[in-house]
C-alpha cells in the first residue's frame, strides 16, 4: 500500500457529505481516480466511526486504495484500516506505531514547519503533509504556507512522499503539483463539488501531465 502514496488524496468531511449519501459520494470520487481516502469525521462518536469506517474499507478494497483514519490509531486498528494520519495534538508517531504495528501507514501533518517534517521522518512517518497554500474553510485560522516552503520540503525530503493540503482545487492544483510534491490532499475541492467524480477525474489527471 505504501507504493500508492501519491496522486489525489481525498479526505471526508461530514459538513460537506450528507450522511444518507455518504458511501455513494465517496465512491464517486474513487471512481474519478482518487488514490487515497482518509476518514476524517471530527466530533463523530467512536461507535459510529467504526461502522462507517468498516463500510468505507469495503469500498477502498474494491478500488485498491488505502484507507487512512484521522487522529485515532486505535480506531484504525479496530476498523482494519491501512493506516492513520496524525496531527500535532494526536498520539505521537512512536505511540501510533506500537498500536498499529510495523506494516501500517502513518502520515503526519507538518503544517508549514520544515522542522516538524525532519522529526516526523526521524520518528518513522510514511508520508508527510504541508499546508495550507491557499485559504480553506476547513482550517480558516491556519497560517498560509508559501509555495516556496513546499519546494523547500521537496528538495530536503527526497525519500518520502510529500502531500500539500489546503484550498487546492481545479484552478490552482497544477501550481502545487509543479512544486514537485507527490500528491495533493483535497477536501472541499472534491466533496464541496456538485460532481465529485468529475472533480476527482480532473485533479487526478493532472499527475499524468505534470
Amino acid at each position: 500500500m505504501r507504493s500508492l502514496l501519491s496522486g489525489l488524496y481525498i479526505i471526508t468531511d461530514k459538513k460537506l457529505i450528507k450522511r444518507e449519501n455518504f458511501l455513494s459520494t465517496v465512491e464517486s470520487a474513487l471512481k474519478g481516480g482518487a488514490n487515497i481516502l482518509q476518514l476524517r469525521e471530527k466530533g463523530t462518536e467512536p461507535e459510529e466511526l467504526l461502522i462507517l469506517g468498516k463500510k468505507l474499507l469495503d469500498l477502498t478494497q474494491k478500488y485498491g486504495v488505502p484507507l487512512i483514519i484521522n487522529d485515532n490509531p486505535q480506531i484504525a486498528v479496530e476498523i482494519g484500516a491501512d493506516g492513520v494520519h496524525i496531527g500535532e495534538n494526536d498520539p505521537d508517531i512512536k505511540t501510533a506505531r506500537k498500536i498499529l504495528g510495523g506494516e501500517k501507514i502513518i502520515g503526519v501533518s507538518c503544517y508549514n514547519r520544515i522542522d516538524r517534517g525532519v522529526k516526523a521522518i526521524n520518528d518513522g512517518a510514511d508520508y508527510i503533509v504541508f499546508g495550507t497554500p491557499y485559504f480553506t474553510p476547513t482550517k480558516p485560522e491556519r497560517e498560509p504556507t508559501p509555495i516556496e516552503t513546499l519546494m523547500e520540503a521537496r528538495n530536503k525530503f527526497s525519500d518520502i512522499p510529500i502531500f500539500a493540503i489546503g484550498g487546492i482545487n481545479e484552478t490552482n492544483a497544477e501550481e502545487i503539483i509543479n512544486t514537485g510534491v507527490d500528491g495533493i490532499a483535497v477536501i472541499t475541492g472534491i466533496f464541496g463539488s456538485p460532481d465529485p467524480e468529475k472533480s476527482a477525474r480532473v485533479l487526478s489527471s493532472l499527475f499524468k501531465h505534470c
